[in-house]
């Protein structure tokens, strides 16, 4: 946990890649970011962007970053100068992010400072200041090494709307279709159109663990029994773009389920951007509420709390159903299989796509 302080010089604790993100995210986008988070932390990102700024942080095309390189334990006190110093709230940047949840983010012995300025400003006076702070901090402390200040120019950036240059029309499987509502594609003979605007949910197409669960649900309908509409239960819907693929794809009744409200909000557009609010159900529901049966379950969640819902999941599959888990990194892949090795399903497949895998059950009693 980093402390955040924002430019009244209000104290908060905040998980460290939460505060590292935003500085990328607010500054200098960096769109992998974007698809590999889950809906829930770019939400956080977009609140935190907001609470480290003073208020005005937009209107101003260029700013002065001034970054300082600290061992980590000396960071608060750098943060707390550099915030009088500036005026403004600061970033603490963990490179060593590259973790899917809180606890897998490793520790980090240097951070980043980063406090901005207006283009407009002539930094020489906090530069100075700075320059000196740190000099005596590092006279008072001889074993630490802190790293000169840099200063360099960055335009501020409009990151909500930025990342969408790099989402294209995308083909995945055999039939499916994905269009961003921004753009436009050439359609194929067959071709199952959606039309997607993520918005702060998590679900483009273009990342692995959803791209997997496409392919698997195209997999699975067609060894569905061609004569009837299988229901289906899409837990974690994010922008609602597996629910809606499932629709396309001949499922009967479909209920799309999030925790976060605002990714059902999202849904819901999509879900009328492409004409199916009528066929789909959404809502926030948990999984244990629930007592109805689906012949398809699609679970696009963290490898963890797959395995917590492992029961749950099994007592809500139809005999004969297919279980499909995605959002499992390769490494936890054996976590998941353990996970359901005591449920009476039939493990059917691992797919994989880069450091991603997605897997498949059966539950073939009745079947």
């Amino acid at each position: 946990m980093y402390t955040r302080k924002d430019s009244d010089g209000n104290k908060e604790k905040v998980p460290r890649h939460i505060i590292s993100s935003t500085a990328f995210v607010l500054l200098k986008p960096k769109v992998e970011m974007f698809f590999y988070c889950q809906g829930w932390v770019l939400l956080l990102l977009f609140l935190g962007s907001y609470s480290i700024f003073s208020a005005g942080f937009y209107m101003i095309d260029l700013w002065l970053e001034i970054a300082c390189d600290v061992p980590e334990e000396y960071a608060d006190v750098v943060a707390e100068f550099m915030t009088r110093l500036t005026g403004n709230g600061v970033c603490i940047d963990n490179k060593c992010v590259d973790a899917f949840s809180i606890s897998e983010i490793p520790h980090s012995v240097r951070v980043v400072i980063k406090a901005y300025l207006s283009a407009d400003n002539d930094p020489e006076p906090q530069m100075q200041e700075l320059e000196a702070f740190i000099s005596e901090l590092s006279k008072r402390h001889p074993v630490a090494c802190f790293g000169a200040p840099a200063l360099t120019v960055v335009n501020s950036e409009d990151w909500s709307s930025s990342w969408k240059v790099h989402f294209k029309p995308l083909r995945i499987g055999k039939r499916l279709l994905i269009v961003p509502t921004w753009e436009e594609a050439m359609q194929l003979p067959g071709d199952l159109v959606l039309r997607i605007d993520p918005g702060m949910a998590f679900g483009t197409g273009g990342h692995e663990t959803t791209r997997l669960c496409l392919e698997l649900l195209e997999q699975t309908m067609d060894q569905c029994d061609q004569t009837s509409q299988p229901s289906l239960l899409d837990l974690g819907t994010g922008s609602g773009i597996l629910a809606m693929a499932a629709s396309l794809l001949g499922a009967g009744r479909i209920l799309a389920l999030d925790i976060d409200p605002d990714a059902v909000t999202v849904a819901h557009e999509n879900l009328e951007l492409n004409g199916l609010s009528e066929r789909i159900e959404c809502g926030t529901a948990p999984l244990e509420s629930l007592v109805e049966n689906f012949d398809i379950i699609l679970a696009n969640i963290l490898a963890e709390e797959l395995v917590r819902l492992a029961p749950y999941l099994t007592a809500r599959l139809s005999p004969g159903g297919y279980l499909i888990l995605s959002g499992i990194l390769a490494e936890k892949e054996q976590l998941v299989r353990q996970g359901f090795a005591s449920q009476p399903l039939n493990y059917c497949q691992t797919v994989c796509s880069g450091e991603w895998v997605a897997m498949q059950y059966r539950n073939e009693a009745g079947s």
